[in-house]
């Protein structure tokens, strides 16, 4: 199983020197991946909570740890598809060229309606709007030739150059619906889990997407299962996935292993005590962390 560490973004934790920080240290470390997720606003009276009231642009973020890192991978999970596909499709191949090949791409559909309009994009339809948005990126990733007019997005003919060296970012989908589970089976590399998934119950997720990829032909073996660890470290164990002492939480990643998930990354930015601590306490927490869950 491949292990990851999410990057500082959300809340007064998220300092330049403190992304720089973890991401120097999980490499040292021998973490598989990096992780950021994106969140474009925070409605006024939003009970959403702490971790989505300020963020970080995601692929900012790693561009800036990629620059002070040269093997760890660069993930996010996710970029929703009301961004404009090709800008996106630019943005990633030169993220993956500058980087040396280390980009995961984590793509979601999107669910706060306030984004989606201050986009300028509708949320109907938002199951093909995804499809015609990972079509549209890896065509820019290898047509010379790039010219489309679909249901959401048109595109003039056009040479849509550099092309990502030394090959494409890897796509994960998100979504937790069976008609989501089918896309990713049939579109992506891999399956990304939100912070509200039932861990309890992900490993038939997880069969349901093997039987889809064997269905199309595809080799299971092949397919990334990433989880994101709603990572909480406390002084006695509990009975939620990923939450209680380090023992318990290396457990728990161990059984997600055991149900057919290749990666999961520990994300503290979920931990609602993290920002609560203040900028110093959260980091010497986290650094503790990173120690203690290194692979």
């Amino acid at each position: 199983m491949r292990i990851g560490f999410a990057v500082p973004v959300s809340g007064p934790w998220a300092t330049p020197e403190h992304m720089r920080r973890v991401a120097v240290r999980a490499e040292e470390l021998g973490y598989a991946e990096l992780w950021t997720f994106q969140r474009l606003l925070y409605p006024v009276g939003s009970t959403m909570g702490p971790t989505y009231r300020a963020v970080h642009d995601p692929l900012i973020t790693l561009s800036h740890v990629s620059a002070v890192t040269g093997r760890i991978g660069l993930g996010v999970a996710v970029i929703n598809a009301y961004v404009p596909p090709i800008l996106l499709a630019k943005q990633l191949a030169t993220l993956q060229t500058l980087s040396g090949g280390r980009v995961t791409a984590g793509i979601g559909l999107g669910w706060l309606p306030e984004e989606f309009e201050a986009s300028g994009v509708g949320m109907e339809r938002r199951g093909r709007r995804g499809e015609e948005f990972v079509e549209l990126l890896r065509r820019a990733w290898s047509d010379d030739v790039v010219e489309h007019s679909g249901d959401f997005y048109r595109v003039p003919a056009a040479h849509i150059d550099p092309k990502p060296e030394p090959g494409p970012p890897r796509v994960l989908l998100g979504g937790s619906a069976d008609v989501a589970l089918r896309r990713a089976a049939r579109l992506a590399d891999g399956w990304v889990s939100s912070s509200r998934e039932d861990l309890a119950a992900i490993g038939g997720r997880i069969e349901m997407i093997k039987a889809e990829l064997a269905a199309s032909g595809r080799d299971p073996g092949a397919f990334r299962f990433v989880v994101r660890g709603v990572t909480r470290v406390r002084a006695a164990d509990e009975d939620r996935p990923l939450s209680g002492t380090y023992d318990k939480i290396r457990r728990d990643v161990a059984a997600l292993g055991a149900v057919g998930v290749t990666d999961v990354f520990h994300d503290l930015n979920f931990d609602q005590d993290i920002p609560a601590a203040g900028p110093e306490e959260a980091m010497r927490r986290a650094e503790e962390a990173l120690e203690a869950l290194a692979p």
